[in-house]
């Protein structure tokens, strides 16, 4: 299961080899299966479901840990077409919660169990996360606007019909109209949820990956 492919540790010797995985396996002892039992209690994945992705992200992850240079670079995998590096640098912080620089195995979990099984509040509170970008509990435009240009720029210029180049603009003010309800100039977290529930295709979307694993 190839979830985060990273640089794998190439040698020639199966001593080597062998000796090479011991010491990545002590330098990564808190990601050891015995540890699953509290992800268990702390996310919505059953033992089965974590001892696969487990072994999926030691197999590919050897350290146990994602920088943000290999994030950018399983993105630009995915989205060839365009420039994924902006928005996967806002996605690696949304998944780094402890602002460390790096993603762990736990902090993988925790956010996909959001992600796939969390309740709508709870993926709804991760999604305002990844738009408030300085964490200061509001969304302004510009923040918005960043992380929709960076959208824009990961989906390419490939898009049909093409799109404008004012397009990200017009999607933050129709977006801001409908969820800045007080008209301050910045979406709280209540506002935020209040009006992505209102709205059926983001709802529907938010359904879509539940029963991926």
């Amino acid at each position: 299961m190839k979830l985060l492919p990273c640089s794998a540790v190439k040698t020639t010797s199966p001593d080597i080899q062998s000796n090479v995985e011991d010491e990545m396996e002590m330098a990564t002892v808190r990601h050891r299966p015995e540890a699953l039992e509290l992800l268990e209690a702390q996310s919505k994945f059953t033992k089965k479901e974590l001892q696969i992705l487990y072994r999926g992200f030691k197999n590919e992850c050897p350290s146990g840990i994602v920088n943000e240079d290999t994030f950018k670079e399983i993105y630009s995998q995915f989205f060839p077409q365009g420039d994924s590096t902006t928005y996967a640098h806002f996605l690696f912080n949304a998944f780094d919660t402890d602002h460390s620089g790096c993603v762990s195995f736990e902090d993988f979990v925790m956010g996909l169990s959001i992600l796939l099984r969390g309740t709508v509040q709870e993926k709804l509170n991760w999604a305002f996360n990844l738009y408030d970008i300085n964490k200061d509990g509001y969304i302004t435009k510009e923040e918005m606007l960043d992380i929709m240009k960076a959208i824009y720029d990961m989906m390419g210029k490939c898009t049909y019909p093409v799109l404008k180049e004012d397009a990200p603009r017009q999607h933050v003010e129709t977006f801001f109209q409908k969820m800045d309800k007080n008209k301050d100039g910045v979406v709280t977290v209540d506002e935020f949820i209040e009006s992505c529930q209102k709205d059926e295709n983001i709802m529907h979307s938010m359904q879509l990956f539940e029963n991926v694993i």
